[in-house]
Formats: structure tokens, sequence, C-alpha cells
């Protein structure tokens, strides 16, 4: 039996930088963004999270996309 793989949706998950620590090293924090389309680009996708961040004062520091999967065994 062969396992097919069905797309469906997908996270993104933004790392921002919101300071600096006593010692030094950055202090960074993560947004998840739940919901993207599976067939969305992925220079669409980091193209509007880039412009979100452009609205903060924290620089975007990465966008990581996870895609999900729905596993069948037929």
């Amino acid at each position: 039996m062969a396992v097919v793989s069905n797309t469906l949706d997908a996270t993104v998950a933004a790392r921002y930088q919101t300071g600096i620590s006593a010692n030094g090293s950055p202090i960074l924090r993560q947004k998840t963004f739940a919901g993207i389309k599976a067939n969305a680009s992925d220079q669409d996708v980091y193209d509007v999270v880039a412009a979100l961040f452009s609205l903060l004062q924290y620089p975007l520091i990465d966008v990581r996309r996870d895609q999900h999967f729905d596993l069948v065994n037929q």
C-alpha cells in the first residue's frame, strides 16, 4: 500500500528582536501566524510578513514556514 500526502495549510513563524539583554545578547521573540494557504508562494508569504513587521519597531530576524500534510494509506 502506498501513502499519499494531501497538502493542507501552513503556519509561518516570525522571529524578531525586542532588545538587548544585560550581557549583550539579543532578546528574541516569536510570533506564529496560522491558516496560511498551501498554494501561497514562499515569496508572497515572506513579503506579507516583512510588510507587517515593517510597521513595528522591532527588526525581523527570520521567517519559517511549516507546511502541514495529511498522510493517507491507500
